[in-house]
């Protein structure tokens, strides 16, 4: 992690948890996945010979952090990586993949998306130059966390959100100003392709990562909705870290988001949803109760996409259907001793005026396939 992320950002020097183990060997606590997938990618050759590879993780990640509202020292990221496309296209397909989740998620309209272009190494460093001739000058109005970044990670300052700092850092050079042809073209292009897909987007001139592998594309989902934890999902491309961690010159980029922080975000938009299922399972005698798990396992089988909940234990008819009903289901499939005998399953329709049929078990994926 200190190879990828770098030995002077926050995340390595002040967030990341290594210890020793009993046996004295060093032990550090995952704080990001990026560094990881390229590890598992290079350990097992995906990416020689130029092979494209797109792949996703989620699991726990861990950062020592002051814990708020949408920050937690333990926290689940969703992240998406691909590698071996260096077009902006492929940039554009990640972005279109997050306006369609947030759109599925009905959160669309509280999620804006900023991007901008950082460039490459070069470019960078010619910039930084200039910043640390204009922050030099103004020294006296950086607060410590600043002064700190000032010689290690002085881009970070950019992102800053100290107001008492806005105004000096909305004076300071601008980066898109230093990035060479190659990377203007590409920003550019990133662009016509957002605006023929109608995805709405801010170019933000401030905006930077706190690791130090990204390069060219970088962005943000963010939304006012969590407090001063703004960015939902965040990423960019990486062209270097690959090749960093012993791998072949690969580029790649990808985006990680908080699932936590889209929880909040969930939350704030008073979103109601329904936990309901396809069906109810109802078993009306002794010896269908006998039977109710195997075919409750059949219908499974035979309805891979249908959601089935089976009433346990026993109960009269009528407060079985009040069951059924409660939960949700389009309808309620009732097994009983002519049901047994016959191997069938008698269906009634919940919510829609159909009438109730009987139907042979290893038939009804004929009519559940369309539930």
């Amino acid at each position: 992690f200190a190879r990828s992320i770098g030995e002077v950002t926050d995340i390595v020097e002040k967030e990341m948890y290594t210890f020793l183990d009993r046996n004295d060997e060093s032990i550090t606590v995952r704080p990001e996945g990026t560094a990881g997938v390229v590890r598992a990618c290079v350990e097992h050759a995906l990416l020689r010979n130029q092979q494209q590879q797109r792949v996703w993780y989620m699991g726990p990640m861990c950062r020592y952090e002051r814990p708020q509202k949408g920050r937690f020292r333990q926290f689940t990221q969703l992240g998406v990586e691909a590698f071996n496309l260096p077009g902006p296209d492929i940039d554009v397909e990640l972005l279109a993949m997050c306006a369609r989740l947030w759109k599925m998620l009905r959160v669309d309209h509280l999620i804006t998306l900023q991007i901008n272009s950082i460039g490459d190494l070069q470019s960078r460093n010619n910039y930084k130059q200039d910043l640390l001739v204009y922050l030099n000058k103004h020294v006296n109005h950086l607060d410590e966390d600043s002064k700190r970044r000032l010689h290690s990670n002085p881009l970070r300052i950019l992102d800053s959100k100290n107001p008492d700092m806005q105004t000096l850092i909305a004076n300071a050079p601008i980066l898109l100003d230093y990035i060479d042809d190659e990377a203007k073209q590409h920003f550019a292009q990133l662009q016509v392709e957002l605006t023929e897909l109608g995805i709405d987007f801010t170019i933000n001139p401030r905006l930077v990562r706190g690791l130090d592998y990204y390069n060219r594309t970088v962005f943000e989902w963010v939304t006012d909705k969590l407090g001063s934890q703004s960015a939902v999902c965040a990423g960019g491309r990486y062209d270097t870290l690959v090749e960093t961690l012993g791998g072949p010159s690969v580029p790649a980029v990808g985006f990680a988001m908080g699932l936590e922080r889209i929880l909040l975000l969930l939350e704030a938009a008073n979103l109601e949803f329904t936990n309901t299922v396809d069906g109810f399972l109802m078993c009306i005698g002794e010896e269908a109760e006998r039977a109710r798990l195997l075919a409750a396992e059949r219908i499974r089988n035979l309805v891979p996409n249908f959601s089935l909940l089976t009433s346990m234990g026993s109960g009269n008819f009528s407060n079985l259907f009040k069951k059924a009903d409660k939960s949700g289901a389009k309808v309620a499939l009732i097994i009983g001793a002519d049901e047994v005998a016959n191997d069938t399953v008698s269906i009634k329709f919940l919510r829609s005026d159909r009438p109730q049929q009987t139907i042979a078990l290893e038939e009804i994926h004929t009519i559940l396939g369309d539930i």
